[in-house]
């Protein structure tokens, strides 16, 4: 499967960069859990502040840890649980609204003078 808001191995503090230069509420991307292995971050800018959400799957089933006292939906691909939260009140901060793509881009590596290629990146599916 391809998810083109899927950026992989990428850190906070670069998500946030990204985010950041998106400047619209409701832009969002999706990366690796730095925790939590097999899991994913839903992070969505909000305000000049990204929230951060844990989407794992579960006996086939994905879901994502949204707001306190928000029951939980399953949902047999990541792609239909991202379309529900497209719309409003759905448990996030806001509705995923711009979903910042995972392009070839260049990139400085900030402890060598070297340049890495990041490309789009696939998500397995299950």
């Amino acid at each position: 499967m391809r998810l083109s808001a899927y950026h992989g191995n990428i850190g906070r503090a670069e998500t946030e960069d990204l985010l950041a230069s998106m400047g619209k509420d409701g832009s969002y991307l999706m990366r690796d859990s730095e925790t939590v292995p097999g899991a994913y971050c839903l992070c969505i800018l909000n305000q000049t502040f990204v929230h951060t959400y844990r989407v794992s799957e579960t006996s086939g089933k994905w879901s994502v840890q949204t707001l306190k006292g928000v029951l939980p939906r399953y949902f047999s691909s990541i792609e239909n649980l991202l379309a529900m939260y497209e719309k409003p009140d759905q448990g996030l901060v806001v509705p995923l609204l711009y979903p910042v793509e995972c392009k070839t881009y260049k990139i400085q590596n900030r402890n060598e003078d070297l340049q890495e290629e990041r490309k789009y990146m696939e998500l397995l599916g299950k």
